[in-house]
């Protein structure tokens, strides 16, 4: 049965953008009529280092803040969370909740035996798929991994439109914005690795947008149910 609110965990290493996932998440969702609030969890701004996003979306208020212990939606954006263990987080799905969801950017399966039993005995599908290379295939660059990400997630919810998720990527990109050291750093290099910042917004779009298909395909294919209430369907209390 969907649920009227979902909490989101990404956990990944500083530099992939997941801090900027988390916010264009929030910001799409709310423009799609969803309550969203979005927020980082890091220790030293410096790239590869643990860092962690949270993502809170719902037909409902929402009023919690802070760590998400029990996610819905459990995203990884490096294979290390999982082969070296850097995730404040540990095992990654610690507190997934039945008929959860695990995105894994890897090219090749991470999990043990152990870790399938314990997610299959959840019903928690699993999609592992390298959203690096997908990236780089899309825009040219494994910057727009984290875009990827999201498209990702948005294709597995299948409630979020691309119309929200392009409003979100252009909030985030078009207006003034007050981002961390480590974030504000990461943007710039970003926008130089284009020549116009429309050629990033459209490279962006491009790459969430073909990720969304893909993932909203497997979730059919695999039978996902859904996740999310439909803000739409919701009475017109949103």
């Amino acid at each position: 049965m969907a649920k009227d609110s979902i909490k989101v965990r990404l956990p990944g290493l500083g530099g992939q953008g997941a801090v900027t996932a988390a916010h264009i998440a929030a910001t799409a969702a709310d423009t799609d009529g969803y309550f969203a609030v979005s927020n980082p969890f890091f220790g030293a701004e410096k790239r590869m280092a643990p860092s962690e996003s949270y993502v809170r979306i719902g037909t409902v208020p929402i009023y919690d803040r802070g760590e998400v212990i029990y996610p819905d939606i459990v995203m990884i954006f490096h294979p290390q969370v999982i082969t070296m263990g850097k995730s404040y987080t540990m095992p990654f799905y610690a507190g997934i909740k039945e008929n959860g969801l695990v995105i894994i950017n890897s090219d090749r399966d991470l999990l043990t035996d152990v870790d399938k039993k314990i997610l299959a005995d959840l019903n928690v599908k699993v999609l592992t798929r390298d959203f690096t290379q997908f990236a780089i295939d899309e825009a040219g660059t494994e910057l727009a991994t984290n875009m990827a990400m999201l498209g990702a997630l948005f294709g597995a919810l299948g409630t979020i439109s691309k119309p929200a998720i392009e409003e979100g990527i252009k909030d985030r990109f078009l207006k003034k914005y007050t981002a961390s050291g480590g974030t504000a750093t990461l943007d710039s290099v970003i926008e130089k690795k284009f020549k116009k910042k429309q050629d990033l917004i459209q490279k962006n779009l491009d790459t969430a947008s073909a990720a969304y298909d893909l993932t909203a395909a497997w979730a059919k294919e695999v039978g996902l149910d859904q996740i999310l209430e439909d803000s739409k369907n919701n009475n017109g209390n949103v």
